[in-house]
């Protein structure tokens, strides 16, 4: 594994003092959870400026693949010292829930306590890739409704991170999520984002427990089309990509 600098102890706030019981239970009923205030606004303008920086591994004009309209960049390796940070950090408190929602989800993949154990799994099933990015979009951008998957190994949740001012910088470009719930007419949700703010979400599926048992729904996320200004976003995937 490539070594990285240290990033400075004041780049973020401690992910450690988020309320994690509360994540997790909010979690387990909506199947998000917002964060409040993640980074300062000084680390949301630095991470905005690697944009139109050499440290990308592949970049990704969303019109091409009828993704919607904007693009993404994917980080190479090394990462930046912040966004492994993040990945690391956010990744240590989430692999707990993922083991307890994985039973009811079908997976067998073990979500070990470590995030590089967790990758060198990722690596056995070829999936190599470095998957955090950074999203841009213009006036009339948006994002379709979809989910990050990139191979066998998937982890169950993931986090976004809003780098941009809504209102200033902004307007519209909501983050949307869209449940599809058995048998039943799918739900919906705006959530809203501050800057700095993050949103934890289920990848793909997450357990509802009903009269009957525990079942899965199906969860797609995506971006509303934004009206005016440019709106940039972090993106924090957890499973690699083959």
């Amino acid at each position: 594994m490539t070594k990285r600098k240290r990033m400075p102890s004041d780049a973020i706030v401690d992910i450690d003092r988020l309320d994690w019981p509360d994540i997790a239970r909010r979690l387990d009923r909506d199947g998000f959870a917002t964060t409040g205030r993640l980074l300062p606004a000084r680390l949301c303008t630095q991470l905005i400026r690697l944009y139109d920086t050499p440290v990308f591994r592949s970049r990704v004009v969303m019109s091409r693949h009828n993704f919607g309209e904007g693009e993404y960049k994917y980080f190479a390796e090394p990462l930046p010292a912040e966004i492994w940070a993040i990945r690391e950090l956010a990744y240590a408190h989430l692999a707990p829930i993922a083991r307890a929602w994985a039973p009811a989800l079908g997976l067998v993949t073990p979500f070990p306590d470590r995030l590089d154990d967790f990758r060198k799994i990722c690596r056995e099933q070829g999936q190599t890739k470095p998957t955090p990015l950074l999203l841009s979009y213009h006036a009339g951008g948006y994002n379709c409704l979809h989910q990050d998957l990139y191979g066998a190994v998937v982890f169950p949740l993931q986090l976004a991170i809003l780098l941009s001012r809504p209102g200033r910088d902004f307007d519209g470009g909501e983050f949307l999520l869209v449940e599809q719930r058995p048998r039943a007419q799918s739900r919906g949700h705006v959530v809203p984002l501050a800057e700095g703010e993050g949103v934890i979400f289920a990848v793909r599926q997450r357990p509802v427990s009903g009269r009957r048992g525990t079942y899965r729904t199906n969860l797609r996320h995506g971006v509303a089309t934004l009206r005016r200004g440019r709106r940039f976003t972090l993106g924090i995937i957890f499973h690699d990509a083959a």
